[in-house]
């Protein structure tokens, strides 16, 4: 076969292969045995190792997986993945309703209703009808970049089908990665059966199968996509979401099937009845039904907040709850010396996931609540994946057991407990194993150095055989000393070390986070990077200055500064900065702009941009954007619903800014 010819029988057999994996994976109406297709899938993979110059990123070969990723790179999205405002009450769905139909004319208030699917969400972009990356939602604005974990998905077309409708030159598709409840299950099996740990929920299986490094385990786990919005178009010949949900079909996307049309409540709250009854015989997890507004002009005219869009709603479901007993209560240590009351129960399947432990958080909580050993108890999963006991269940001719007491010492490291309002904690914070764990655990959680393979079993592992006595010994470790450690072979010990490795170039938020500062997250962690842009800086600024930064307050600022004057903290924080290569700051305010030297504070939510992009668009001009209001304030912006921050303002005398002034004021200021 020559090359011509070559090229022509690989564009039948791209085409042939699918035509056949939409009718498998997206319409379940196969037409050719599962041998047909092998046959013609290999002869496709021969054909392209004879003439690799005829290689294409769309073609189905591509969905096996390529090489595995040091890491996840960031991806900024083509528009907003904006989150829900949700609800369970019929109530909220009412003023929902009702704001719609005061804004517009009643004919053009009608809906488009559909299961909220409990998966990860994701963008999917296609240039000129090719897939060229995919991204999960992130922060809304930016996320992790996982093309070639996607395409191995069989339900994501890799090149849209046109024959019934043109793509647009680019197109981000908005849709959710799920894994249907008995692939969730034969998951949960397989890991068990190779002594792993397995998922608490689909959900979190969806979204574990997705992080892996190496696209080939994501192949291997059975994950469906659903398409069902566009987010961004460079044209789209459309005007309401059914016709967007007809259009995303013909594209070759996976549609629900159990989405319908609505134009009132009573329409609305039998449909929410409707599949609320159908959820435990759906082949995937659903959390609600989200309500949309169908007229996509019309959602122009009502606009979003900046958190939210105003034409859409996620009329959630009660929290399942079943009922069980309580096997025993146990004291459970964190990272931060706090010791929680858990609950063991009897196994229960609550929503397709075996529960048998619930946090009962602190001793007040248990004494409230009344729950001893041996009661039975409702329990249920807050939104759907926390489990927590709700209440205890009268037993007539029932011999309850003894009330709960907290020890007196710890169950790690035998110190005596201390009380601390309705807390019971730990004071042995560098000589407690447990503790030791959490720290470990969190300092290589994914939102700090993002260490993969750190996780709790491991992280006990090294506690127990004594590998690891404080944080910074992580550094230290080597493959020859993992492969001691059970389920460590070779390849592991290496790829654990070559992850803690890596970790020693990060940003110095990451860090900050991972340092585990009581009242630091990941926001808080953010700003003080920016704020003061090395660790150097940070450590030895007083409460006066942290105060400055935004979302800081007094209280918080005293607990980071006893944080860093801590003896132990200081040496610990030492010796892990002697082990870093580089902790890379946000980029700072600009020194001379034409807001150099003005503050500003903003409350209430922003239509045209979030609050985290005004700040940045004010810091590039040399401003300083602080959380808290005082007579330093220049000026105050109030968007929509603003908190006490403005009250403050006005008895101040400060300047006040709505949304459309700051507008005018920044073109003004960013034209000089």
């Amino acid at each position: 076969m020559n090359r011509d010819e070559a090229r022509e029988r690989i564009h039948e057999l791209r085409e042939l292969i699918r035509y056949n994996d939409w009718l498998y994976y997206v319409k379940d109406a196969p037409e050719i045995s599962d041998a047909e297709y092998d046959g013609v899938f290999k002869e496709l993979q021969a054909l392209e190792e004879a003439h690799p110059e005829l290689a294409s990123p769309d073609s189905p070969t591509q969905r096996v997986g390529g090489q595995p990723a040091e890491r996840f790179a960031p991806v900024e999205h083509l528009a907003p993945m904006l989150s829900l405002d949700s609800d369970a009450s019929a109530e909220a769905v009412a003023r929902f309703d009702e704001r719609l139909r005061k804004a517009l004319p009643d004919e053009r208030v009608s809906f488009v209703a559909e299961p909220k699917l409990d998966g990860l969400s994701v963008e999917l972009v296609y240039e000129d009808g090719v897939l060229t990356r995919a991204s999960t939602r992130g922060d809304g604005r930016q996320g992790e970049g996982i093309t070639e974990n996607v395409k191995t998905i069989r339900s994501v077309p890799l090149k849209l089908r046109t024959d019934g409708a043109a793509a647009p030159q680019t197109l981000a598709i908005r849709g959710e990665i799920v894994l249907r409840v008995d692939g969730f299950e034969a998951l949960n099996e397989r890991l068990m059966a190779e002594g792993k740990e397995p998922f608490a929920n689909p959900r979190n299986a969806a979204a574990g199968s997705l992080r892996q490094l190496d696209p080939t385990i994501s192949a291997s786990r059975p994950l469906e996509a659903y398409a069902y919005d566009v987010l961004f178009a460079s044209s789209l010949p459309v005007r309401t979401q059914w016709e967007t949900l007809e259009l995303l079909r013909a594209w070759g996307f996976r549609v629900s099937e159990q989405i319908e049309r609505a134009t009132t409540l009573d329409e609305l709250a039998a449909y929410h009845a409707g599949i609320m009854e159908q959820r435990d015989d759906l082949p995937f997890e659903i959390d609600g039904v989200v309500i949309k507004l169908d007229d996509l002009p019309a959602r122009d005219e009502v606009g979003t907040t900046s958190r939210h869009p105003r034409w859409a709603f996620a009329w959630k479901f009660p929290p399942r709850a079943e009922l069980t007993r309580i096997l025993s209560i146990i004291p459970s240590v964190g990272r931060t010396g706090v010791v929680t009351p858990v609950a063991i129960m009897r196994p229960v399947e609550i929503g397709g996931v075996t529960v048998s432990r619930a946090t009962l958080h602190n001793r007040e909580e248990v004494a409230r609540k009344d729950v001893r050993e041996g009661d039975m108890v409702r329990v249920q999963r807050a939104g759907d994946v926390i489990p927590q006991v709700v209440e205890r269940v009268e037993e007539e001719g029932h011999e309850r057991g003894e009330e709960f007491r907290m020890p007196a010492e710890c169950p790690s490291c035998g110190t005596e407990l201390e009380e601390r309002g309705p807390f019971t904690v730990c004071p042995n914070s560098f000589g407690c194993p447990a503790q030791l764990v959490g720290r470990i655990q969190h300092f290589g959680s994914r939102q700090a150095l993002d260490i993969e393979g750190l996780g709790e079993e491991t992280a006990k592992l090294l506690v127990e055989q004594e590998f690891v006595h404080r944080v910074p010994d992580l550094f230290e470790l080597t493959a020859d000393q993992l492969t001691e450690l059970e389920g460590f072979a070779e390849l592991s010990a290496n790829n654990l070390v070559s992850a803690i490795d890596r970790a020693r170039s990060t940003e110095l938020a990451r860090f900050l986070h991972g340092l585990g500062i009581p009242e630091v997250g990941v926001a808080v962690a953010r700003d003080l990077a920016r704020a003061f842009g090395t660790m150097e800086a940070l450590r030895t600024a007083d409460e006066e200055t942290l105060v400055q930064v935004d979302g800081v307050g007094p209280i918080m600022a005293g607990r980071i500064n006893e944080f860093f004057a801590e003896p132990h903290n200081a040496a610990n924080l030492d010796r892990l900065l002697s082990y870093m290569r580089g902790l890379t700051a946000p980029e700072r305010p600009a020194e001379g702009g034409a807001l150099d030297g003005k503050t500003f504070v903003f409350t209430g939510g922003l239509e045209s941009m979030s609050r985290g992009d005004a700040k940045k668009r004010v810091e590039a001009l040399g401003a300083k954007a602080t959380g808290s209001v005082s007579k330093k304030t220049d000026f105050v912006v109030a968007g929509e619903d603003p908190g006490s921050k403005l009250d403050k303002a006005e008895s101040l005398g400060l300047a006040v800014l709505d949304e459309a002034g700051f507008l005018a004021l920044l073109a003004e200021w960013e034209g000089e």
